[in-house]
């Protein structure tokens, strides 16, 4: 059996809560045994779109976000006081190219930290389609954050580990948290320490809400242009961006006093409109980044009609043809059912809020279930 070590909530950059920090002894430079972490992707809400600074990945505006409860990645790490590099598996295949150079960077900003020179052997195993649109880089992040940090002996407490996992992927900062929570982009004019401290993720209080995600997965397949490239050639030239931003810090604001209250149709109107406008500034990019297929504009008139019939249904899509509709979870099943009807070889499944990033402790060796 496993028992589950959580880093949860932290209130602010400089607080913790007593008993759930994630607090590891510091090891010697010797081989461990390994640790196991778990997270999940989250679905950005009020979006994250351009970074100010992309050696520390900060983004130039704060973005909102829903962890989901499905599509985990289940990370292990395994320290080697003798090993030459370090060793990573994605999904059961050696990683390589840029996959590799990601989690190896990753993994010595984290030596660096703690003061180690240990290799790392990290077997890293994704449920959620890579590369399409469905925050696996997020998940797979958080997931390493939590566990590298235990098996490296940091001790950080929730914000110290959203900070850390957004070193990895700036999504990565909000999947530590579950439910709803915020990604803080910084102020502005700040550099180096003062930058790195003031971007980390935090949970929102979301009140009566009982939401469902239903997601359309359309397109599986690796994007043409890859979010980060999407990111450069959107800020760099697209006129449309800097409206964006700065209608985007009035979306966060609205959709923070809508959780509030618990209005699903303000939340959801918020999330739609911030994610066509998101898209809207991908299409005016020169060359322009075009995202939505044909059969995601199908799905997106269809939400459209099922609110004419009455059901508050609200569609977002991040970097990639996939569609996710916010509703009701009453309403889960007939959003869903209807998706599917409209485009039949489509991927549909109803996901709501999810967990916190956690570590795994494994006392029966014989429980592979993390793995």
């Amino acid at each position: 059996m496993r028992r589950e070590h959580t880093p949860t909530t932290a209130p602010g950059p400089a607080q913790s809560v007593p008993g759930l920090t994630q607090t590891v002894p510091r090891p010697a430079e010797t081989d461990t045994a390994g640790v196991t972490a778990v997270a999940h992707p989250n679905i950005a809400l009020v979006k994250y779109w351009g970074k100010r600074d992309e050696a520390l990945i900060l983004p130039w505006t704060d973005s909102l976000s829903m962890t989901l409860d499905v599509f985990p990645t289940t990370t292990r790490i395994r320290l080697e006081a003798a090993a030459g590099r370090d060793e990573v598996t994605l999904d059961g295949t050696p990683a390589t190219g840029e996959a590799a150079r990601r989690v190896t960077a990753f993994l010595q900003l984290v030596r660096e930290r703690a003061g180690s020179t240990r290799r790392a052997v990290v077997d890293s195993r994704n449920t959620v389609p890579t590369g399409a649109g469905l925050a696996s880089s997020a998940s797979g992040f958080a997931a390493l954050a939590v566990a590298a940090a235990a098996a490296y002996g940091l001790e950080l407490d929730a914000t110290g580990l959203s900070r850390l996992a957004r070193r990895g992927s700036g999504s990565a900062s909000r999947s530590v948290f579950g439910g709803f929570a915020v990604w803080h982009a910084g102020p502005p004019s700040a550099t180096g320490a003062a930058a790195d401290a003031g971007s980390y993720a935090e949970p929102v209080p979301a009140a009566g809400l009982d939401p469902a995600l239903v997601v359309a997965v359309l397109d599986a397949g690796p994007k043409a242009v890859s979010s980060r490239e999407a990111m450069r050639r959107t800020v760099d030239t697209s006129p449309l961006y800097r409206p964006w931003a700065a209608s985007s810090r009035a979306d966060l604001a609205d959709m923070r006093a809508a959780l509030g209250r618990g209005d699903l149709e303000a939340v959801g109107e918020i999330a739609e409109r911030n994610a066509l406008g998101m898209h809207a500034t991908m299409l005016a990019a020169r060359p322009a980044v075009r995202y939505l297929s044909p059969a995601t504009v199908t799905v997106l008139d269809r939400v459209l009609q099922l609110r004419r019939e009455g059901i508050a249904a609200y569609a977002t899509m991040d970097a990639g043809p996939n569609v996710k509709v916010l509703c009701r979870r009453a309403d889960a099943r007939r959003v869903a059912a209807a998706v599917a009807e409209t485009v039949p070889a489509a991927r549909v499944l109803v996901a709501g809020p999810g967990p916190r990033a956690r570590l795994l402790e494994e006392t029966d060796e014989t429980d592979g279930a993390a793995r």
